[in-house]
């Protein structure tokens, strides 16, 4: 017999769902981070490399997290949570490293239609 969760969801599923949300969302950050240490040159690179995943971070948990205090409606929940993972693949490109931005697009819209077919396109939807 396989447990499930308060949604219905099997544990298992729930679970991998958790691990592969929280690696992407690194993998953000850190493509993120990346930009603003190339980017800027002496202090700025590291005000630029903190700064720019922390307002990404602070963005997301406000707004597109599954337990944002401010609750929007699907669709520009859709958009900004899009904006902030393809925002990570911009910022490699624009860094210089091209091949890198397109793999980390492809492994974003790939989870996002991933999410589609098991039927939790957004992070939070019910």
């Amino acid at each position: 017999m396989q447990t499930r969760g308060r949604r219905g969801r099997p544990l298992r599923l729930r679970s991998l769902y958790a691990v592969a949300a929280a690696v992407a969302f690194l993998l953000e950050l850190a493509a993120l981070a990346y930009w603003g240490a190339v980017t800027g040159t002496g202090v700025w690179a590291w005000v630029l490399g903190v700064l720019t995943p922390l307002a990404a971070a602070v963005l997301w948990g406000a707004f597109a997290s599954p337990r944002a205090p401010v609750r929007l409606a699907n669709a520009p929940k859709l958009a900004l949570r899009l904006s902030v993972l393809l925002g990570g693949a911009v910022a490699l490109a624009v860094a210089g490293q091209r091949w890198l931005a397109v793999a980390l697009a492809a492994a974003v819209i790939g989870d996002e239609l991933a999410l589609v077919a098991v039927g939790r396109p957004i992070a939070g939807a019910d």
